[in-house]
């Protein structure tokens, strides 16, 4: 008998010591990913929010191994979980609660597969895990809200639902849980816009899709006539105008000099009804990579952070008015004659150093080449707004084109208009100098949206909005 026993405990400490992998797997039961093409090892644990070395453990692999798509890994870290895990980009207009109803996916499991801390860690553009098996990814539907001193079954009636459907969807624990405004999920056929806003905000979006040191960016919300439309990026403040009724648009450039990282982009108003929306989301500021850049032979007296940004500031209290009549339509031509066009001698952003000082300057504009007096043109119709001797610019003359956006023409040799005059495309505007802080002639034009110098390069092969 001792012997049997014997045997049975060596057979079970065998069985044990070579096969540990099975012994692993018939404990973790956690969740899974199937590899997509063009999936790396390093890719697939950034976007699933997981240590790389942790993901090679829990699969026996090594930084040379091979991986193909079809490929089934196992997730550490998430036993209580399972299921197969997708990955989607949070879009603008998305929070936690959107997408735990978009995707039906719990709140407490969205903020465990994707080790949430914060809010803020939903911000545009960042991966978001989900339990996808045997569910539709993009889930069709439309969003509802109830309206003040309305019940569930009052809403459901008008959508032709099942109370409850409605209750459950959306992760409510009875229609006392429903509250007056609040943004409800409804499955269906219908396209469900940004979830985190009113049925009737069906679009906002932003282009280019990416926030880059001074570029310009095009804002856009699609509502009803009618609606009252604010928002901001960061400390600017954005404003709308309609262009048809129902499109809202907003333009604001960022500075060359941005600070990097995530900046809150608010969009909030007032429906015609007077149901009141607001959504805030981070999004991400990238470099626009900018070169540096020695400049000697200016006159010493012009070389002054302090001055510079005094001079700044009296621009923009110009420029910081987005008044509502649009000048132009499509592409900015450029402000010197065509031999001239693409003949530039210094571009927007280089951090400059001016006399062999340090680089403490950025160059906020496009520089031309140009001779003594040549021919400066009015690159789209607008309203002269301000001329005049700066000590930096030198001789100026700024045009408003309208919903913020406002061009500068600096070191000129003489003005061919005065304030309050229109101008049309290719109209003169001045004659090409030397005055202000410049070694030689030539044009330095800048272009202005919504109180920030933003690179004119954009605005001559890109129609704004």
């Amino acid at each position: 008998m001792k012997k049997i026993i014997r045997l049975s405990i060596l057979l079970v400490l065998t069985f044990s010591l070579f096969n540990p992998v099975f012994a692993q797997e018939s404990q973790t039961g956690g969740p899974t990913y199937i590899v997509q093409a063009g999936d790396t090892l390093w890719t697939i644990a950034r976007n699933l929010h997981i240590s790389y070395d942790e993901l090679l453990s829990a699969n026996q692999l090594t930084g040379e191994s091979n991986i193909i798509p079809g490929k089934e890994l196992e997730i550490p870290g998430l036993g209580d979980i399972s299921g197969v895990l997708s990955i989607v980009n949070v879009a603008y207009g998305e929070s936690l609660q959107s997408i735990s109803r978009r995707y039906d996916v719990p709140e407490d499991d969205l903020v465990k597969l994707n080790r949430l801390t914060s809010p803020v860690e939903l911000y545009v553009g960042v991966s978001t895990v989900l339990v996808a098996e045997d569910k539709v990814i993009d889930q069709a539907g439309k969003r509802v809200s109830l309206a003040p001193e309305q019940s569930s079954l009052e809403l459901a009636v008008v959508e032709n639902l099942n109370p409850w459907d409605l209750i459950i969807t959306n992760a409510q624990g009875g229609e006392w849980d429903l509250i007056p405004g609040e943004v409800l999920y409804v499955r269906g056929t219908d396209p469900s816009g940004p979830g985190a806003f009113p049925e009737e905000i069906q679009k906002i979006a932003y282009t280019p899709n990416r926030f880059v040191q001074g570029h310009t960016s095009v804002f856009k919300v699609t509502a009803p006539e009618g609606t009252i439309i604010q928002g901001s990026l960061g400390d600017y403040p954005l404003s709308f105008f309609s262009e048809t009724g129902v499109n809202y648009l907003a333009l604001q450039g960022l500075h060359a000099k941005e600070n990097l990282g995530l900046k809150p982009l608010s969009v909030f108003g007032t429906l015609p009804d007077g149901t009141p929306f607001a959504h805030t989301q981070m999004v991400q500021i990238r470099s626009g990579e900018y070169s540096y850049q020695d400049i000697s032979g200016v006159p010493s007296k012009t070389v002054s952070v302090e001055l510079t940004n005094k001079e700044t500031e009296q621009l923009q209290d110009i420029a910081d008015d987005p008044t509502a009549n649009k000048f132009w339509e499509g592409e900015f031509l450029s402000p010197v004659p065509v031999e001239l066009s693409k003949c530039w001698v210094s571009f927007y952003g280089t951090r400059r150093s001016y006399n062999g000082g340090g680089f403490f300057y950025f160059h906020s504009g496009l520089d031309y080449c140009g001779a003594m007096g040549g021919n400066i043109l009015a690159p789209a119709p607008g309203k002269v707004v301000y001329t005049g001797n700066l000590l930096i610019h030198g001789n100026t003359t700024m045009i408003n084109h309208g919903w913020g956006v406002y061009t500068l023409y600096a070191h000129q040799s003489e003005f061919l208009v005065k304030e309050g005059d229109r101008v049309k495309t290719g109209d003169l505007v001045g004659r090409v100098g030397t005055t202000g802080r410049s070694s030689g002639p030539h044009l330095h034009w800048e272009v202005w949206v919504g109180g920030i110098q933003v690179d004119p390069m954009y605005w001559l092969v890109d129609s704004y909005p």
